[in-house]
């Protein structure tokens, strides 16, 4: 498995103490938004089949080749003291384990080879977000969280779907999982309160947001949720399973495209959550395609029953 290994210089959000004095009533800098380096984009003549660009020591990006599948999905691995959280485990067209498995033996090695479990969960139900879960069923200390609500919800102890919003420790690092159905009906957020990232999966990211007619109203619901969760949790970026918009802003690839020449960047900024909630705000009964400048909202046809 060749992949590559880039990392990030850590950004605080901003400086709080200057001089060793707290600064009382000036106006705080905006977050930062992460920076990454060039993704893998299809446009090479040769690529790896995985990418992998750090935020900081405990939280790591997993972009999947184009080139292997043209979902070309994000997994984001995430770090605590003692469990560590797979969001997704890739579109399939390659296998993803040793990516992963070189990465927690990696962070194990760091600190003193602790032991830690592996939960595989899922940003929903779709198979480029689960095709790879059958490589770490043999995998020891390994969980592997199923792919219906009921599941989703048992296994994070979230007692009223979709309306409550769970709390799960990973050893000294929260994450906030919150409920997003509408796109597909187990769809989550991961909210990390230590980087101040939203882990924000199919619903927001740069490309088109597919959201079924008849699920419309669960997604406007799941906007409305999210919005509530960030006026009270402040958010640095949110970071997306997908980029499906070029540098044109309101501009897309061609669907299953081979290749994504300037591609918009993998961070959304905060204000994305506004501009959606809008969006779905003004929909009304009768959704069509809407676009923005960093995504589209892109009404499809019912999905039939599984």
């Amino acid at each position: 498995m060749l992949h590559a290994i880039r990392r990030l210089a850590a950004k605080p959000l901003y400086a709080a103490l200057i001089g060793g004095v707290l600064l009382l009533g000036a106006a705080a800098p905006a977050p930062v938004t992460p920076q990454f380096e060039h993704w893998i984009d299809g446009t090479a003549a040769t690529e790896p089949e995985t990418q992998i660009q750090s935020i900081d020591a405990d939280t790591f990006v997993i972009r999947q080749s184009v080139k292997t599948n043209f979902e070309a999905p994000f997994l984001y691995l995430i770090f605590g003291k003692d469990r560590a959280l797979l969001i997704d485990s890739g579109a399939g067209g390659l296998k993803i384990r040793p990516a992963i498995d070189r990465l927690v033996d990696d962070w194990r090695a760091k600190h003193d080879n602790a032991k830690v479990l592996l939960i595989i969960a899922h940003s929903h139900g779709h198979g480029d977000h689960h095709a790879g879960d059958d490589e770490f069923r043999d995998r020891p200390d390994t969980d592997i969280v199923g792919l219906t609500p009921k599941d989703v919800a048992a296994y994070f102890h979230i007692s009223d779907w979709p309306r409550d919003i769970a709390r799960f420790d990973l050893g000294g690092r929260i994450l906030d999982i919150i409920p997003t159905p509408g796109h597909e009906p187990a769809h989550i957020m991961v909210y990390d309160g230590r980087t101040r990232l939203l882990f924000s999966g199919d619903m927001l990211y740069p490309g088109r947001l597919y959201v079924p007619i008849d699920k419309f109203g669960e997604f406007r619901a799941s906007a409305d949720r999210l919005a509530a969760f960030a006026a009270k949790h402040p958010v640095r970026a949110l970071l997306g399973a997908h980029i499906e918009m070029t540098t044109t802003p309101g501009q897309d690839y061609p669907m299953e495209a081979a290749t994504h020449p300037l591609e918009h960047p993998l961070p959304l900024k905060p204000e994305a959550i506004t501009i959606l909630q809008h969006m779905a705000a003004k929909a009304g009964p009768a959704p069509v395609i809407d676009r923005a400048a960093d995504f589209i909202v892109y009404p499809v046809p019912p999905r039939p029953a599984p």
